[in-house]
């Protein structure tokens, strides 16, 4: 069976509105999982729950949503990318419809190497934006812990630089960092972990394309390899999606947590800076233990496995088709 031959402006419409909608969704899940994995010696928060309810006291409802406007600018590009991306090259790589378990991991690779342009800059500020609440709720600790409980001066002085932190957390926005980062170091400054980025989304892409494929193609013996876009109803790209997406965000979350780690720019008290990967990934092992590198894997599966099943069944749903008819 011929593979159905989609226009990339409709890929591209297909992939931005999966990503609007599955984003809006989850994001407080993926704040708590920016946080819960720049945690470094003491711990403001014990878990995902425990931060989003301290989240929403300390900073209110929408704290939960501090760099969304960042994600929801750049995730269509970035999701239009990764999915169009990776429709092409199966495209490009099949043979009489029929794709070989090795095309599609090669498949999964490059959507994952295209995205990373988007990517980057993107994690860069979003992460700064999420994690400017954590910094300031742990500079509060450690300030309230550090006064002596009988004198009450040292208590106004915490509480006032507490509020100055958590003043100047909710000043920092996406321009002003964009800004900063390009007047002092230039572009480079903004894809900066380009390569922990790679790591991470490349194999990301090389295992939950492939899977996707597979699971969505249950049930239908015939062309195996072909386009799952051509039978595919929605509830089965809806849960294929989900489960492709879950096994692939929880086996490269030690990768998520080193990117993280590496563009996170402000450091709490006592918290480390790395010079790369490698320095990155020896520093969280001796201090910390191999168990770091877990961390925020279960709101990494909680947040990407609902956001590429939405992706999945919004992209088969075929919105960005129905959109140029309409134009068209």
């Amino acid at each position: 069976m011929p593979e159905k031959k989609v226009s990339l402006p409709a890929k591209l419409i297909n992939g931005g509105v999966a990503g609007l909608v599955g984003v809006t969704c989850v994001f407080p899940i993926d704040l708590a999982k920016t946080r819960l994995q720049n945690q470094q010696g003491a711990r403001v928060y014990s878990g995902m729950l425990d931060c989003l309810t301290k989240t929403v006291r300390t900073e209110g409802y929408f704290g939960m949503y501090r760099g969304a406007a960042v994600n929801l600018t750049l995730v269509t590009p970035e999701k239009a990318i990764k999915l169009a991306a990776n429709d092409i090259f199966r495209q490009k790589l099949s043979k009489d419809g029929k794709l070989p378990l090795w095309g599609e991991i090669l498949a999964g690779c490059g959507a994952g190497t295209c995205q990373v342009v988007v990517t980057t800059p993107m994690e860069m500020l979003k992460i700064q934006l999420q994690d400017a609440g954590r910094l300031g709720n742990k500079h509060e600790r450690s300030v309230s812990a550090s006064a002596p409980a009988a004198s009450p001066a040292p208590s106004l002085v915490a509480s006032r630089t507490a509020q100055a932190g958590h003043a100047a957390a909710r000043r920092a926005s996406a321009t002003s960092i964009t800004l900063e980062l390009l007047r002092t170091r230039g572009l480079r400054g903004l894809y900066r972990g380009t390569g922990a980025t790679l790591l991470r989304d490349v194999p990301f892409s090389m295992i939950y394309f492939p899977l996707f494929a597979k699971l969505n193609a249950v049930g239908r013996r015939e062309d195996l390899h072909g386009n799952p876009q051509d039978r595919a109803p929605f509830m089965q790209s809806f849960m294929a999606g989900c489960a492709a997406g879950s096994v692939a965000a929880v086996a490269v979350t030690p990768l998520d947590v080193i990117k993280t780690r590496l563009q996170t720019l402000q450091k709490g008290q006592g918290e480390d800076s790395y010079r790369g990967i490698i320095d990155c990934t020896r520093r969280i092992l001796n201090r910390e233990g191999p168990l770091a590198f877990l961390k925020g894997a279960t709101c990494r599966a909680l947040v990407i496995a609902p956001l590429f099943g939405i992706a999945q069944g919004v992209y088969f749903l075929g919105i960005g088709e129905k959109v140029l008819g309409l134009l068209g």
